[in-house]
């Protein structure tokens, strides 16, 4: 299968989760036989923090803007058997609704922001989809499962709206054995929404414990949040080093977006990773969360920091291990980037088998050439 990925960055993981996501996914899929090549909008800001320019899995280029894309890759575009734009791709609505209109193949949307797409399409919000264009893709693939689906065919139009959650590369992703610097680390991008949970579940937990010690790693956090003495700051960690991240720490947090939390059924990258190295998670609690990974044996759920507090003082240590592993052992089992890989080309084999959607004249309100 020749595929065609038209996506946010798959060159740098810097204040994006889409990176990683793409990296997994695309060299398992390429593992399975498949030519793949990705198309990346040339910015500054990820330009400037390249940490894969030159990957070994596909061909990866870059473009200047949606002129430039359409005048050097249509070939390429064109006789691909599938096409995937990615969410948060610039121009997306243009990008589109020019690959639909140009390629032969299976035109594909693949939403790692689902909760965050809809949000904005009730809101009349097109960045990067809109309601005209989504019935044009063959195959919507979301990063979030449950009831968004149905309400991507039945609202919105999608011929076909089907999970695709995130995964880990289970190769990359291993418990090491790392001496322990942190009780307690977080991992992520500063977000607003997230930021009322991180305060109360580790923030706050440092200031109850000064004698544990806590890490928060990430960028775009403000200057004016006030972290305890003995919470450590780190910028950024490039992927490569997150097995040793997460290795160092007795547990990790996860804390989720507030559009994710409301939706359910929508797991992050980090969650995945976190129990692919075997370090016992504790999260917050969101609907489906259950369906990946279960409470109490396979992860921890917190609401208040005297639920973490506890958690990081009365475990035992076999406990902790136990805990960690059994996260580890379901993760292998059924969310790695080569369960994900076979999913997606049997989506991918299915949607070709599908009737090609109606004209997008009679659909799209603007042209498309």
């Amino acid at each position: 299968m020749k595929l065609v990925v038209i996506g946010l960055t798959l060159s740098s993981s810097w204040g994006n989760g889409h990176a990683t996501t793409y990296r997994a996914l695309l060299r398992a899929f390429a593992d399975r036989g498949h030519d793949v090549l990705f198309l990346e909008r040339d910015v500054p800001w990820y330009a400037a923090h390249r940490d894969l320019p030159d990957p070994d899995f596909c061909r990866l280029a870059f473009y200047g803007g949606l002129s430039e894309l359409r005048a050097n890759w249509l070939g390429e575009v064109a006789g691909a058997d599938a096409v995937i734009v990615g969410s948060f791709t610039p121009q997306g609505v243009a990008v589109g609704a020019w690959v639909q209109q140009v390629t032969r193949g299976v035109a594909a949307f693949y939403d790692i922001d689902t909760p965050v797409t809809l949000a904005k399409l009730a809101a009349g919000d097109d960045e990067y989809v809109s309601a005209a264009v989504i019935p044009g893709y063959r195959l919507y693939l979301s990063f979030t499962g449950g009831p968004s689906l149905m309400t991507l065919e039945r609202r919105y139009g999608s011929p076909a709206a089907r999970a695709l959650y995130c995964s880990v590369d289970a190769e990359a992703y291993r418990p090491l054995a790392v001496a322990h610097r942190w009780d307690l680390s977080y991992l992520g991008t500063y977000s607003p929404d997230r930021q009322p949970t991180l305060s109360r579940l580790l923030i706050e937990v440092a200031r109850q414990a000064p004698d544990l010690r806590f890490c928060v790693a990430g960028p775009q956090y403000p200057g004016a949040i006030d972290w305890p003495a003995n919470v450590q700051r780190l910028e950024h960690v490039a992927p490569r080093e997150h097995p040793a991240f997460y290795a160092a720490s007795r547990f990790t947090l996860n804390v989720t977006r507030a559009d994710m939390v409301a939706a359910g059924y929508s797991p992050s990258v980090r969650l995945f990773e976190a129990a692919a190295c075997g370090t016992p998670i504790i999260s917050d609690a969101w609907e489906g969360l259950d369906t990946l990974l279960a409470p109490g044996r396979e992860i921890l759920l917190a609401e208040d920091a005297a639920t973490v507090l506890r958690a990081l003082r009365e475990m035992p240590e076999t406990e902790r291990r136990t805990l960690g592993a059994a996260g580890r052992r379901r993760i292998l089992s059924a969310h790695t980037a080569s369960h994900r890989a076979a999913e997606l080309e049997a989506l991918l084999r299915d949607a070709a088998q599908t009737v090609a959607p109606a004209d997008l004249d009679l659909l799209l309100p603007y042209p498309v050439t």
